[in-house]
């Protein structure tokens, strides 16, 4: 019993270590955003936005995947020779994007919709070296187990990145390229830190350990990673920037500043929660599947996603033009009507990206590629719409719309191959937007007399508050939830009695 609390309380901790740095990095990321959208116009986020995409397709498949298999030898020297399989496909990777980039140069600003994204389109290959190179050495310091220089160098990312930001803004310089320079400037810090890091630890076990002839042999051994897995992440990594794509070559840049703002702030939250209940979730349902009892433990985490994830989505809903206005300033009004498009689309993504883990659970990845098409497939054909009509807003609808269906559907199919009943899936969403109501009809009378909008937001955080509040008081599940996350000693700060 002692070995299993030290072990689990290990876990608990490595946990915690990076949520810690990644919660640090974007809470600093959220906290510079109303500075920074009145330093830079939305046409510049959009510009960074499509930048962005381009590098996060290229980089994804940068290793071929085969940073994966870095986690899965016993001995270190194997391991050593698949990161050092890694890198090679990262440089490998990068030298083809060369090519591609110079014969694109014309042809990818006219695709986009966007001139000026030309001027930056050398900047690409570098980024991808960044991002893969990282993805490598982030594989091998997660099989070390340091965990906290990880976290450390996500703060410096973030800190560099939000730094060369505010910097070239107050300077004078705010265009969408000083915001592409410091994303580079930031992740090339990152990865230099963390390569530096490794090769003071680990260089004299991975220059002894690596030679050709095991390189080989694990690319060899695992060849199925780059023949099934790039072509699985690359699908999802494509239709999570499809929206990004079609927005800049059907409208503007600054269409697509409006959605890269709205939809980073409104997935940054569900997915910190949605992550760390995730971790939890895994482990647990993995459990409850040999002793019987896996409806139960899915039918809780469903329970407590919704308690989660409906209330501040449906208030979103309501304020999300008012809320970006006083925060952001009047030119990211229409990034606030976004928002409130697609906050439902948001909750259910919410509640199906922690439950699909469970899909490993009962070894069905057969239904996973199948909702990754389907996905990819409504995407398409919602934006495409939108675009064919001129009109972004029905793009997001449709696009909304449509993410509705498909999570909302894979959200109660995970829900129901668990074991769960229909009528206890129903009684759930139907009893948590009954409680939503009297506070939903307070903001609508508010809205409804014209009040300011900074009163509308004031009373929308107080009834908020108060609502999460009441739930961490009264679900005892979601606060033991909470305690394995290893967050409850910040909890008890609020609510002592516990």
């Amino acid at each position: 019993m002692t070995t299993n609390k030290k072990k689990t309380s290990g876990f608990a901790k490595d946990v915690l270590k990076l949520v810690t740095g990644t919660t640090f990095a974007q809470v600093l990321a959220v906290l510079a955003s109303p500075i920074l959208t009145r330093l830079y116009n939305p046409d510049a986020f959009g510009i960074v936005a499509l930048f962005a995409s381009i590098v996060s397709i290229v980089s994804i498949i940068s290793c071929m995947r085969y940073q994966l298999t870095i986690m899965l030898p016993d001995s270190d020297e194997e391991a050593a020779n698949l990161f050092a399989v890694s890198v090679i496909f990262v440089i490998i990777t990068t030298l083809t994007t060369i090519p591609v980039i110079w014969l694109g140069q014309k042809a990818i600003p006219y695709w986009l919709n966007e001139p000026k994204i030309g001027f930056y389109l050398w900047l690409i290959p570098i980024s991808v070296f960044l991002s893969g190179l990282f993805l490598a050495l982030n594989y091998w310091n997660s099989r070390t187990k340091h965990f906290g220089r990880l976290s450390v160098t996500q703060v410096i990312r973030s800190t560099g990145q939000v730094g060369g930001k505010l910097g070239a803004g107050f300077a004078g310089y705010a265009t969408g390229g000083s915001m592409i320079g410091a994303n580079v400037f930031g992740q090339a810090i990152a990865t230099i830190v963390l390569g530096g890091q490794i090769w003071h630890d680990d260089s004299l076990l991975i220059r002894s350990s690596i030679t050709w002839q095991k390189i080989w042999e694990g690319i060899k051994r695992y060849k199925e990673f780059p023949l099934y897995g790039t072509w699985s992440a690359l699908l999802n990594t494509i239709s999570w920037q499809l929206p990004v794509f079609f927005l800049a070559s059907f409208f503007s840049a600054t269409v697509v500043g409006y959605y890269a703002l709205g939809t980073r702030l409104l997935r940054l939250p569900m997915s910190l929660i949605g992550g760390s209940i995730g971790q939890v979730f895994f482990q647990r349902a993995a459990v409850a599947k040999n002793e019987g009892t896996l409806h139960i433990v899915v039918e809780n985490v469903f329970r407590q996603l919704v308690k989660i994830g409906l209330y501040p989505s449906l208030m979103l809903m309501l304020v999300g033009e008012d809320l970006f206005i006083l925060v952001f300033g009047s030119n990211w009004a229409e990034a606030g009507v976004y928002v409130q498009i697609l906050s439902i689309w948001t909750f259910f993504w919410f509640i199906s990206s922690p439950l699909s883990t469970l899909f490993s659970v009962l070894e069905r990845q057969d239904i996973s590629l199948y909702i990754n098409i389907a996905i990819f497939l409504s995407r398409l054909l919602a934006l495409g719409i939108g675009g064919y009509f001129g009109n972004a807003r029905l793009a997001l609808i449709l696009f909304g719309g449509s993410g509705i269906l498909v999570y909302g559907y894979l959200s109660v199919l995970i829900v129901n191959l668990s074991g769960v009943s229909w009528k206890a899936i129903v009684q759930i969403l139907f009893s948590n937007l009954i409680f939503f109501l009297p506070s939903g009809g307070i903001i609508i009378i508010l809205i409804m007399f014209y009040l300011p909008a900074w009163l509308i937001v004031v009373a929308t955080g107080i009834l908020t508050t108060i609502y999460f509040f009441y739930i961490l008081a009264t679900d005892p599940q979601l606060f033991q939830l909470l305690e394995r996350m290893g967050v409850v000693h910040k909890i008890k700060k609020y609510l002592p009695k516990l």
